[in-house]
Parts: structure tokens; C-alpha cells; sequence
């Protein structure tokens, strides 16, 4: 009994590694070639083209679940920048800034994604940092700190769509990546309410 528990636990981590080796490779390939098919990802990754079937049934399904590991690597981002950081537009600095970091490196795969997974799916992903971003907003009001007047949660979505729009900005060439996370800093903070000298004083002038 131990030793078939013990082989379907290497089994299971084999297959792990497998599914992780893929996405991996799959994320890269689809960023070089956006038309990157399902044996062109299995011919990266050392794997035939039925093991990648075996963990994605198809080339959407593969997409949707690279998309769901960059949610979760945004939402990480978000909670890790914020924590410990008492105020409001310090908090929604920082967290701007650290989503961009992850943003820019899926962009293109968000752009690929609304094929397949749809803005929808890709915001319901985004659930948790979004609501997270509405109590700092709320937060953020009520203290003073920030004078908007649009309801938090509605400015929670101006800061979504704002970000959504900048990675656009940068896929079409219209803005360099280095400068979008200040940007969307900037913009979050601005939109907010807080005062251009207070947005100087939070990002630097050599962020």
C-alpha cells in the first residue's frame, strides 16, 4: 500500500512538472508567435503532442489557463505591494506599479486571451484586485486623502480600463513599456484626486 501511495505521488509530480514545463514554454512561444500552435509548443517543451493534450484539451483551454496564472501572479502583486503600508495613496502607488511589472510581462497574452477567454473572463479573474482596490479607494476618501468624488467602485474601474488601455498603448507602439508602470501609477493617483505635487513626491522623478 505505501509503495503504490508513494508511486502515484511521483506519478502526480511528474505531471505536475509536465503541466508547469509546458505552460512555461507554451507562455514564451506564444509571445514570439502569437499563431504558435499546440505542436509547436510541444516541440519546445520536449513533449509530444499528446502529452499537451493530455493536460490542455485544446489550444484555448491552454490560453485560459495561462491566463489564469497571470491573474493570480496580478493579484499577488497587488496584496504584496500594499502590505504594511498605511497610506492610501503611498498603497495604490506601489500597487500600481507592481501590477504593471506583471502586466507587462503578459500583455500580449491578455491581447490573445480576449479571443478565446473574453474581457469578461479575463476581469472576473481580475475579482479580488479589484475589490481590494475599491476599499483603498473607499479608504482613501473617507481619510482625505484622496478628493475624487466618483463612487469608489466605479473609480476602481477607471483604473482597470485605464491599465487595460495603456497595455494596448504599448502592444500598438505608442508608448514604451519602461515608462508604463509610472504611467499608470500616475494616472490611478491623478484620477484619484491626489495632488500633482503629492503624485511627484510618491513616484520619483527617476522612477
Amino acid at each position: 500500500m505505501t509503495t503504490g501511495s508513494s508511486g502515484n505521488g511521483a506519478g502526480s509530480s511528474r505531471a505536475d512538472a509536465n503541466r508547469r514545463r509546458i505552460m512555461d514554454v507554451a507562455l514564451m512561444e506564444l509571445l514570439r508567435d502569437p499563431d504558435a500552435s499546440m505542436d509547436q509548443i510541444a516541440r519546445a517543451a520536449g513533449v509530444v503532442r499528446r502529452t499537451v493534450y493530455g493536460h490542455f484539451p485544446s489550444r484555448e483551454a491552454l490560453i485560459a489557463a495561462l491566463t489564469d496564472g497571470a491573474a493570480e501572479a496580478v493579484i499577488a502583486a497587488h496584496t504584496a505591494a500594499r502590505a504594511g503600508v498605511d497610506d492610501p495613496a503611498e498603497a495604490l502607488a506601489r500597487a500600481m506599479l507592481a501590477v504593471w511589472r506583471i502586466a507587462d510581462r503578459y500583455r500580449l497574452l491578455v491581447a490573445m486571451a480576449q479571443r478565446s477567454v473574453t474581457m469578461e473572463g479575463i476581469k472576473q479573474r481580475l475579482t479580488p484586485v479589484r475589490e481590494d482596490c475599491v476599499a483603498l479607494l473607499r479608504r482613501g476618501q473617507e481619510e482625505g486623502v484622496f478628493a475624487s468624488r466618483v463612487p469608489s467602485a466605479a473609480l476602481a474601474y477607471v483604473h482597470e480600463q485605464s491599465l487595460f488601455g495603456l497595455m494596448e498603448a504599448v502592444n500598438e507602439g505608442l508608448l514604451p513599456a519602461e515608462d508604463a508602470g509610472r504611467a499608470a501609477a500616475e494616472t490611478a493617483l491623478r484620477a484619484a484626486g491626489v495632488r500633482e505635487e503629492r503624485v511627484a513626491e510618491l513616484l520619483g522623478d527617476g522612477e
